[in-house]
């Protein structure tokens, strides 16, 4: 059965990448960019990883099984267009989805198809339409929400996501993008409930695996008496 999955490499402190860059200047040379690949070096050290951009060399570890792992399960994916147009030159003429892309946006553009099956289509009417378009051409494997960030946030806000990797690098970058913020419009006494399905560690980072379960209220616990949590009224 298909599912809507995210994963996302991120600090300690929750932070995907340093601060946003804004402006003029090399993207490569910014903040932003020097969280991002610290945060994202486990996945770039991994051969699984490196085969895709065509690159050789790369560690065989478990690092790589989860990359292979996910490029094997998905059968399309949901992106930003930040990410989409940052990645358009780098990735060249055979990026490394190997699947159709669906790219959320307020701005339309013709559908740009590239080498190795890999399509962009850039979706104008939300999240929502992304993410059914790609599930209708997924061919039953999963519909990958590749981000950024942002995009990984409309999509749990909107209850749209199945399943969360976390991919939990054991530095503290401080300040930058956070994953979670408050734009998830969550109530005071409300939360959205994972549950662990899958931990693996290694040196460089640790993977944590999620079904996501929705939204649900928060309520106080018995403090210990062993009576379970108890619901309050307002």
């Amino acid at each position: 059965m298909t599912k809507v999955t995210a994963q996302l490499s991120v600090s300690v402190d929750g932070f995907y990448a340093g601060p946003r860059f804004e402006g003029d200047g090399n993207w490569m040379d910014s903040a932003e960019s020097a969280g991002f690949f610290r945060v994202t070096r486990w996945a770039t050290e991994a051969s699984a990883w490196r085969e895709r951009q065509g690159f050789a060399g790369g560690e065989e570890d478990t690092n790589s099984e989860v990359i292979a792992e996910s490029f094997g399960a998905a059968g399309a994916y949901v992106m930003g267009r930040r990410m989409a147009d940052g990645g358009e030159a780098p990735w060249g003429e055979e990026p490394p989805f190997r699947a159709p892309v669906f790219v959320v946006t307020h701005r339309p553009r013709q559908t740009l198809l590239r080498g190795g099956g890999t399509s962009f289509t850039y979706v104008t009417d939300g999240v929502a339409s992304a993410v059914e378009q790609a599930r209708a051409v997924a061919g039953g494997k999963n519909v990958a929400v590749a981000g950024g960030g942002s995009l990984v946030r409309q999509v749990i806000k909107a209850g749209l996501l199945d399943e969360l990797e976390l991919h939990v690098v054991p530095v503290v970058l401080g300040t930058g993008l956070r994953l979670f913020d408050a734009d998830l419009d969550l109530g005071d006494k409300e939360a959205i409930e994972l549950t662990p399905t899958r931990v693996l560690h290694t040196p460089q980072v640790t993977h944590i695996r999620y079904d996501v379960n929705g939204r649900a209220p928060l309520v106080l616990d018995d403090r210990g008496r062993g009576g379970g949590p108890t619901t309050t009224t307002n």
